[in-house]
């Protein structure tokens, strides 16, 4: 068994270097599938966490209709907790509203003699989903007691349609190039099987099972789908380094957090090998099918 598989492994990469053009090619080919569908794959998952972000830290101002007293203004943060898609609600008081202004935007004691009853008493809602920002905004403006409603849709919305536009894509990409890097790998080896064609014939009539003749086009074809996802790995780290880099010097895309590679990495290199393999292997049994029906 040890002596096949060094005979194998020797078969395969024999039977790679013999058509070394289009073996590149597959590789070259193969690199880009895997760099595209990692790409988009990458920026949905931002997406989706710089959403998570925004989830925890954003939040919607129900202000209190000033007619209320401060007793009723308490009580109604039981209507908007009992209000579905809702969190957390806080409730912060006209003198809370104050001091809060007072030490965010008071750098020179401009305001510190700020009379609190300018402001109004407001309760800070968290979301459990912020998809559903906009009904459950609709449904605070309804409860009755709430004079005012101010919530970031806009940004919440952008975030989400980046992701669901950049998720659909990346399932897309992912089925199409999957099927194109399968078909290039399996073309390749097509070239290698029809050059031996002879040899195959003669090994099957002297009594050489399938398994054994399959098993050299396998490894050619793992050994493809491996340098292609070892390749596309560093160029993938290499993209996004240099692409949170450049997010992180710019004055307009602060906002944006971009999730540290180190962090993903392993879950990055473990779908990378896992198309890559796939891909290879699946293209080499494609291509070694037809060639044993002798």
């Amino acid at each position: 068994m040890k002596h096949n598989f060094t005979y194998f492994i020797r078969e395969g990469i024999r039977n790679m270097f013999s058509h070394g053009f289009m073996s590149f090619a597959a590789v070259g080919i193969t690199v880009a599938c895997l760099l595209i569908m990692g790409t988009f794959s990458l920026v949905a998952y931002n997406a989706n966490e710089n959403l998570k972000d925004l989830q925890r830290e954003n939040a919607i101002l129900a202000f209190v209709d000033e007619s209320l007293t401060d007793a009723e203004a308490k009580a109604l943060g039981a209507k908007l907790s009992s209000l579905s898609n809702v969190a957390e609600c806080t409730f912060v008081s006209r003198q809370e509203a104050r001091d809060n202004y007072v030490s965010q935007y008071d750098e020179d004691d401009l305001y510190a003699d700020l009379d609190a009853g300018i402001f109004r008493h407001r309760y800070v809602i968290h979301l459990t989903d912020m998809e559903r920002m906009g009904a459950t905004v609709a449904a605070i403006r309804q409860v009755e007691g709430v004079a005012k409603v101010r919530a970031d849709e806009d940004i919440s919305n952008g975030f989400m349609t980046v992701r669901n536009i950049a998720g659909v894509i990346s399932v897309a990409l992912i089925a199409v190039l999957l099927v194109v890097s399968a078909f290039i790998i399996s073309n390749t080896i097509k070239l290698t099987t029809f050059d031996r064609k002879d040899e195959i014939a003669i090994m099957k009539m002297v009594g050489a099972t399938d398994a054994f003749i399959r098993w050299p086009f396998v490894f050619e074809g793992l050994l493809l789908g491996l340098i292609s996802a070892l390749v596309s790995f560093g160029l993938q780290w290499l993209l996004y380094r240099a692409i949170a880099q450049g997010i992180s010097m710019s004055d307009t895309l602060q906002i944006l957090r971009v999730v540290s590679f180190e962090q993903i990495y392993r879950p990055v290199a473990a779908a990378f090998m896992a198309v890559g393999v796939g891909v290879g292997v699946g293209g080499s049994l494609m291509a070694i099918r037809r060639f044993l029906r002798v």
